[in-house]
């Protein structure tokens, strides 16, 4: 139960009001950029930061279907991990195998250093309330309202007093950029990038440790796109979260990614090659001379 107060404690004093709090995020409807410098996640900063999640010699498959074969990565606390790759190369299906949604057919997902398989389950679920997931397609609740999605979180896992809660709901959506009247929105009301910034806004409700990103670009206009990305560098700079994006979009690696990794589809890797066919920095991501990586990210 220590770790459940702590966590409570921590959303509740995440959302006490601010004027400085919010400095970053002056519109109401479109937040500014923060003009940040991204950090160069060099080799001796990822050797000074922790791992806080991990796949070991990860396999996934679905009935006779083969997805992820002896995926082995890691992401350290305070990076942002972009995975990039074409449509079924098995990104999605990564994050799912970090965030625990998914279990791999072998091999080992760790959080903080431990296995996550064998946990108990009332940790397990403790544990879990620290990962923050924005799914492709926001996967708002339709039968709920806005207020009542970005709550679902709270009222379910935390004791915390409605006013509370409200109070929480309000900081949040004017962390993503959106004003108060979308409160008694259903999602079939909403724009896509409303219904993204809300399942942002829903994902962050817990201040949670780790966000992951599913697409979250996709669908949406390259202005949006460009919103969508601010706030990921912002959640990340303000929050100090550590991020894992999955992308098709150039411009978010170029914008959010301290570090790339892209997979290959198996059906198109002899059995002795790996599935990561990159790993580096978003810089060096376009300028690599591999064919299979420059034939993707150059379209």
């Amino acid at each position: 139960m220590l770790g459940f107060r702590l966590t409570q404690r921590r959303i509740a004093a995440d959302s006490i009001p601010s004027t400085q709090k919010h400095a970053d995020f002056a519109s109401a409807e479109a937040p500014q950029s923060l003009g940040l410098v991204t950090k160069k996640m060099s080799v001796d900063w990822r050797e000074s930061h922790p791992v806080a999640i991990e796949l070991r010699h990860a396999f996934r498959s679905f009935g006779d279907h083969a997805v992820l074969r002896d995926v082995s990565l890691e992401v350290r606390r305070g990076e942002t991990l972009v995975l990039i790759g074409e449509s079924g190369c098995g990104k999605s299906v990564t994050t799912k195998l970090l965030a625990g949604l998914l279990e791999p057919t072998f091999g080992e997902v760790r959080w903080d250093g431990r296995p996550v398989r064998g946990r108990p389950q009332n940790e397990k679920r403790r544990d879990r309330l620290r990962l923050g997931y924005l799914f492709q397609g926001a996967a708002l609740f339709d039968s709920m309202n806005v207020f009542e999605n970005i709550a679902f979180g709270l009222r379910e896992n935390t004791t915390l007093t409605e006013l509370q809660i409200q109070q929480i709901v309000h900081e949040r959506l004017r962390e993503v950029g959106l004003a108060d009247n979308v409160i008694g929105k259903r999602p079939s009301d909403l724009s896509g990038g409303m219904k993204k910034r809300v399942g942002l806004a829903r994902a962050l409700a817990m201040s949670p440790d780790i966000v992951f990103y599913d697409e979250p670009t996709t669908g949406l206009d390259p202005i949006m796109s460009g919103v969508i990305n601010d706030l990921i560098v912002q959640t990340q700079a303000r929050r100090h979260v550590t991020s894992v994006v999955v992308t098709h979009d150039m411009n978010t690696v170029r914008r959010v990614a301290d570090r790339v990794i892209m997979l290959f589809p198996l059906t198109g890797l002899a059995d002795d090659e790996s599935q990561i066919v990159f790993e580096g920095s978003r810089h060096d991501v376009f300028e690599t001379d591999n064919p299979r990586v420059s034939q993707f990210v150059r379209g």
